[in-house]
C-alpha cells in the first residue's frame, strides 16, 4: 500500500448506525492514497465491531482506542499517529462526497501559504427539516471561498465546518494540536492558525454532507455555548493586528455586545464608547462607558478601531454599509464580530 497523502481523523462514540457509511464515503473517494484513523472513544454499542470490520476489509482503516476521554483527546491521539503531510477531519455521522479529499489536497498543494481548507457543505437531517439558523450558517460558510473573505469574517462565527477541513499536519502540530479547555476546540484552532500567519478558506464546491441532529455536541456540550464562542473571539480579537493597542468603539449593547465587551476588557483591551440606535440607551453609560448614536462617528481615525457586535439578522450588512459610506475600511477601521 502506498504511503497516505492525507490521514483522516475520525472520532466515534456510539455511532454504530452511521459510522460505516461515513468511513465508506471516504474509502470510495477519488483520492485513493488515504488512511482513516478511527478512534473508538468509549463506545458502549457496536461501534468498535463495525470499525474492526471495516479495518479487516480495507487496510487503509486503522482503529485506535480513545478510552472515552472526549473529542479533543481522540483527535490528538489520531494526530500523533498520523505521518502524512495532510490531516483531514470527519465525523462519524457525516458523508464525504467523492472529490472531497482530492480537491482539498489539490488546493493545499497549489498554495503553500494555505494552512487548511474547508469545503462547501450540504446540511441534512432525517427526522425533520434543518433549522433556518443552521441553513443560514451553512450558506454563510459556503460563501467564504477566498482567504481574504474568510479572514474578514473570522470573528463573526467559526468560519470552517470542522468535519470538512483538511489541514497541513505540520501546522497543526506546531499549533499544539486541538486545545483542551472550556471553549470550542475547532474555532480556537482556526484562529490560532490564522494568528500564526496561515491563510484558510472554504472550497466553493459542496463536498460534505453535514448531519444536523438534536444530539450533536454543539447543542449538548457546554464548551459550545454561545458565551464560550464569544470568549474565543475576544481572546484572539484583542490580540489581532487590527485591534491590539488601539482604543475601541463597540457598536451594539445587546447581550452579545456586552459579553464581548466584558471579555475584551478582561483581555486588556480599552473600550472608550458604545454605539447604539436605541433612544433609551443613547446618552447613558453602561459599565461606565458612554453610549452614543451612529451619527457621532464621523470620519474614521487611524488610531482607533470599531468592533461591530450586533447579532440581529441582517444588521451586520447595514452596519457595513453605514461605515463604508463614511469612508471606513473593514479590516483597517472596523471589524465585524457578530
Amino acid at each position: 500500500m502506498p504511503p497516505p497523502v492525507v490521514t483522516v481523523l475520525l472520532p466515534a462514540r456510539n455511532a454504530e448506525r452511521t459510522v460505516a457509511r461515513a468511513v465508506e464515503s471516504l474509502l470510495g473517494g477519488t483520492l485513493r492514497e488515504i488512511r482513516v484513523l478511527a478512534v473508538d472513544d468509549g463506545s458502549t454499542d457496536g461501534t468498535r465491531e463495525v470499525l474492526r470490520g471495516l479495518a479487516a476489509r480495507d487496510s487503509r482503516v486503522a482503529v485506535l482506542d480513545g478510552g472515552g476521554r472526549g473529542l479533543v483527546a481522540a483527535l490528538n491521539l489520531a494526530l500523533a499517529h498520523a505521518t502524512s503531510p495532510y490531516v483531514a477531519r470527519m465525523d462519524a455521522d457525516d458523508e464525504a462526497l467523492p472529490r472531497r479529499l482530492e480537491a482539498s489536497v489539490a488546493a493545499l498543494e497549489a498554495d503553500p501559504g494555505l494552512g487548511g481548507v474547508g469545503t462547501g457543505v450540504e446540511m441534512f437531517r432525517e427526522d425533520q427539516p434543518v433549522s433556518p439558523s443552521m441553513r443560514d450558517y451553512a450558506t454563510w460558510l459556503n460563501g467564504l471561498t477566498t482567504p481574504e473573505r474568510l479572514h474578514r469574517e473570522r470573528f463573526v462565527e467559526s468560519p470552517i465546518c470542522h468535519p470538512s477541513v483538511c489541514l497541513r499536519r505540520e501546522a497543526v502540530v506546531a499549533a499544539g494540536g486541538w486545545a483542551h479547555g472550556d471553549f470550542p476546540e475547532d474555532y480556537h484552532l482556526w484562529l490560532k492558525l490564522i494568528e500564526a500567519g496561515l491563510r484558510m478558506h472554504n472550497l466553493p464546491e459542496v463536498l460534505l454532507r453535514w448531519r444536523d441532529s438534536s444530539g450533536r455536541l454543539t447543542r449538548t456540550d457546554p464548551r459550545y455555548a454561545h458565551k464560550r464562542f464569544i470568549w474565543v473571539k475576544a481572546h484572539y480579537l484583542a490580540r489581532s493586528p487590527e485591534v491590539a493597542g488601539r482604543p475601541l468603539t463597540v457598536w451594539g449593547t445587546g447581550p452579545g455586545g456586552l459579553v464581548l465587551t466584558r471579555f475584551l476588557l478582561a483581555e486588556g483591551a480599552r473600550v472608550e464608547r458604545f454605539i447604539d440606535v436605541h433612544p433609551r440607551k443613547v446618552g447613558t453609560r453602561i459599565h461606565g462607558i458612554p453610549v452614543e448614536p451612529p451619527e457621532s462617528l464621523g470620519a474614521p481615525r487611524e488610531d482607533t478601531h470599531l468592533v461591530a457586535a450586533v447579532g440581529v439578522r441582517g444588521i451586520r450588512e447595514e452596519i457595513r454599509g453605514a461605515l463604508t459610506a463614511l469612508g471606513w475600511v473593514e479590516g483597517v477601521h472596523f471589524t465585524c464580530a457578530a
